[in-house]
């Protein structure tokens, strides 16, 4: 289910440029962007969790984010643009020389709820490839893939191969083991896309 408001088209701008401009704040070591509450929209304002995925030359170069809110959907996004860009401990950081090539993408998340399945393959068949994002639990554990996951990742069960992984388990977990699974949606918007809808 996606959220019952749909951002604008100038709430997602104003939320791609917040996190460039945060973004290269932080890589320069300059402050982060004020946020002025009352030029913030009610969505922007209300408690909303949010990723921010970094791409260069089309190859991840950081994602970090929440799955359920916390604060404002604004100060999310300027939180998780800089993670992103400083703190995924996949990468090393951001560097200044990288700005001007990197691409910037938000994924806005619905609430997750859980996923009520009997077995391994009753699991497969009740996730929806290209739709859902996934959480898997296992006690203290956790690990998330967003919807887009599935463009690399068609495959159900090697995306929870893969997910477990993630998670610091064996890939096969999830057929031997019940894990705790929740699905969640996102509304997902790039600075990439951004432009082609301005030039359309």
């Amino acid at each position: 289910m996606m959220p019952e408001q749909r951002l604008t088209d100038d709430e997602r701008d104003f939320l791609l440029k917040l996190a460039r401009q945060s973004i290269e704040n932080a890589v320069h070591h300059q402050p982060l962007p004020t946020l002025d509450a009352t030029q913030l929209t009610p969505v922007l304002s209300t408690p909303g969790a949010s990723f921010v995925t970094l791409t260069l030359g089309g190859m991840l170069r950081g994602c970090i984010g929440a799955l359920e809110p916390y604060q404002g959907l604004a100060e999310d996004v300027r939180e998780h643009a800089v993670a992103a860009a400083l703190d995924d401990y996949r990468f090393s950081p951001v560097t200044p020389k990288e700005l001007a090539s990197l691409e910037i993408e938000i994924s806005r998340l619905t609430q997750p709820v859980s996923l009520a399945y009997v077995t391994p393959a009753d699991l497969l068949e009740r996730l929806r490839p290209g739709v859902d994002g996934v959480i898997l639990r296992d006690g203290l554990r956790r690990a998330t893939f967003l919807p887009q996951v599935w463009e690399k990742i068609p495959d159900p069960a090697v995306f929870l191969a893969h997910l477990c992984e993630k998670m610091g388990a064996r890939p096969d977990l999830w057929q031997h083991k019940k894990l705790d699974v929740m699905i969640y949606q996102v509304e997902e918007f790039s600075e990439a896309s951004h432009r082609a809808g301005r030039q359309s």
